[in-house]
């Protein structure tokens, strides 16, 4: 952590197994992140509970998967539920090295088998003079879905963010056509990190051939210092998707 920036990472976990689903994969993960040692993760596809998995499973944590990524590095975090089922259930998380001085989660769900939701906190920044939001996001598999969640991500920012206080929005859009920039861009007035910087978005899926970019970081009143996928060893062997890690000036 330093005072004059701050470093942030977006990563789809996929529930802590190998792409091909034969390999539980969540100690490598945590070892990973822990090494990037970034300020504040956004997850998604992250366990909260899985009955089976943790009967089946000899190195399943015996906490959350959040609380066990989060361990003494990342002492906040917040944890929302997208998907609820017989055996447990799954979302989005964020674990922060700074305070939250307030966190909730938006249900964006149109469907029960696809459940989606907004994961909004507020964090408060040492040695700056307001405070910094920061949205998790995972969003639908089909066009008309994402639209109508764009719209509601939209209508929670205008309601509950200040345009003079920082905004980062990340995660998981399933948005490989870029048509979620052309909205959110012109309505909020926010820039994908990368595509600012390199002209064209990250490919994070999938990790071992990344040709599709479907993970984005979004910013408001922040300057970035560096945005890049993390690729190879040991990323394209965890999840199905890249991380992606960027630093922010803190002014």
């Amino acid at each position: 952590m330093s005072d004059s920036s701050i470093k942030i990472l977006t990563y789809n976990i996929h529930k802590g197994f190998s792409a091909s689903n034969w390999r539980f994969i969540l100690h490598g993960i945590k070892q990973a992140l822990r090494e990037v040692d970034a300020d504040i993760l956004f997850l998604q596809e992250i366990q909260g509970e899985h009955l089976r998995h943790s009967l089946k499973l000899d190195n399943w944590p015996d906490n959350s998967q959040f609380e066990f990524l989060a361990d003494e590095i990342w002492h906040h975090h917040c944890y929302g539920k997208n998907a609820i089922y017989a055996k447990g259930h799954h979302g989005n998380a964020i674990l922060s090295k700074y305070n939250f001085t307030h966190w909730d989660n938006i249900d964006v769900s149109l469907m029960k088998t696809a459940s989606r939701s907004l994961l909004h906190g507020t964090l408060d920044i040492p040695h700056t003079p307001s405070k910094l939001h920061v949205i998790c996001v995972h969003l639908g598999l089909f066009e008309h879905e994402r639209e109508l969640q764009l719209k509601q991500l939209v209508k929670r920012i205008d309601s509950h963010v200040p345009h003079d206080e920082p905004l980062i929005i990340a995660g998981d859009f399933n948005d490989w056509r870029g048509n979620a920039e052309r909205y959110i861009s012109r309505v909020l007035g926010v820039k994908e990190v990368f595509k600012d910087r390199h002209g064209k978005y990250a490919r994070t899926f999938p990790a071992w051939m990344p040709l599709l970019p479907m993970d984005r970081i979004y910013s408001r009143g922040l300057e970035v210092v560096a945005c890049h996928p993390l690729r190879g060893y040991p990323w394209r062997q965890l999840s199905d998707h890249l991380p992606l890690l960027s630093e922010f000036a803190l002014n």
